[in-house]
């Protein structure tokens, strides 16, 4: 073999350096293309009237935000809170979206498309560097005709002026209402009250349950009561996942005084998680583990629903349940300690 020939390992190092040089020549700025709107006065102007246009709906969204508030207010019915609702997103997303969609419009027709280069240097830049800047954000200024334009600064300014009144009343209006924190401390079940499934109000009896089955659950109540707005208020805080295990598979089914919640291996543990109050739901019967959705908090139902792995930080309060005389599952009592998550005047 000659001296210089080349070996296989060299000929890859050549054609990789040749493919992949270390150093690539600087292609520079592209040449700036001019949009309609920068050789057409004409165009500019209908483009001007256009994003003025787009505030101006903005800003009847804001003001029809704050009358919606105020002129349609829930009626007490799921159907009237539901139409409240509803008719607030869509004002506040119209006042929103109109600023949005006419500050991007703005950008694109009518502000400095130039694109400009700025050698990297020290972040202590010298008095003549800064100088230089702030030049050039004062040509930017002037570039792009704000300045000229004060149909679309009027514009710009009320809509951004008007929006924060579609949370600022709501908030205000709020002020001295219903703060008693209280009322969580207390919700429907009571001493004797009947477990039904969720949503028939169908009373359970203890002989319905097989051993890994799992059912929603509410208070029992009659079909007039289940219609008020009143009773789905309160049933949101007193819904209750139900599951039968194996007594053998109990680990805790007592209460600190040492009397026994559970029944015949049957467990009652509200539904709403201590975390941020999400619905727990998602029941694995071979861990006896109970899931939250959101995030991920576990609940071991079979050892006092405690947390065993997610950010939650309390076991889910037990509801303790008997069978009266006719096998009916019944509570023994409210929820011993508040239901959802913590809140600063809880005492435990």
């Amino acid at each position: 073999m000659s001296d210089n020939q080349n070996t296989p390992g060299q000929d890859v190092a050549a054609r990789d350096t040749a493919a992949h040089p270390e150093r690539f020549e600087d292609p520079g700025v592209p040449a700036h293309r001019s949009r309609l709107t920068d050789v057409d006065p004409q165009a500019a102007k209908r483009n001007e009237r256009l994003i003025a246009l787009i505030f101006g709906i903005s800003c009847v969204g804001a003001i029809a935000s704050v009358v919606v508030y105020f002129a349609v207010r829930p009626d007490g019915t799921t159907a009237g809170t539901r139409l409240s609702t509803a008719l607030l997103g869509v004002t506040m997303a119209i006042s929103l979206l109109g600023i949005g969609i006419a500050a991007i419009h703005w950008a694109k027709s009518l502000m400095s498309d130039h694109e400009h280069v700025d050698e990297r240097h020290t972040l202590a830049s010298s008095p003549e560097v800064r100088q230089v800047a702030v030049q050039h954000l004062a040509d930017g200024v002037e570039d792009s005709g704000i300045a000229r334009r004060g149909v679309l600064k009027g514009a710009a300014v009320s809509a951004l002026a008007l929006f924060p009144l579609t949370f600022a009343v709501p908030l205000i209006s709020s002020v001295g209402g219903d703060w008693n924190v209280s009322k969580f401390r207390h919700t429907l079940w009571e001493r004797n009250k009947r477990l039904a499934y969720d949503p028939t109000g169908r009373p359970i009896r203890a002989a319905d349950l097989t051993v890994g089955s799992a059912a929603h659950v509410i208070p029992e109540a009659s079909q007039e009561e289940m219609q008020s707005h009143e009773w789905i208020t309160e049933k949101a805080k007193a819904v209750v996942l139900l599951v039968r295990l194996n007594p053998e598979d109990l680990r805790s089914d007592q209460s600190p005084e040492g009397e026994t919640w559970s029944y015949d291996g049957i467990v009652a543990y509200s539904k709403i998680c201590t975390h941020v109050g999400c619905p727990v739901a998602l029941y694995e019967q071979q861990t006896h583990h109970l899931l939250c959705p959101c995030h991920q908090s576990t609940f071991d139902m079979a050892d006092g629903a405690k947390v065993v792995f997610g950010p939650a930080n309390r076991p889910l309060p037990q509801l303790p349940i008997t069978v009266d005389d006719e096998g009916y599952l019944v509570a023994q009592d409210d929820f011993a300690e508040p239901i959802g998550p913590s809140y600063w005047e809880r005492l435990k």
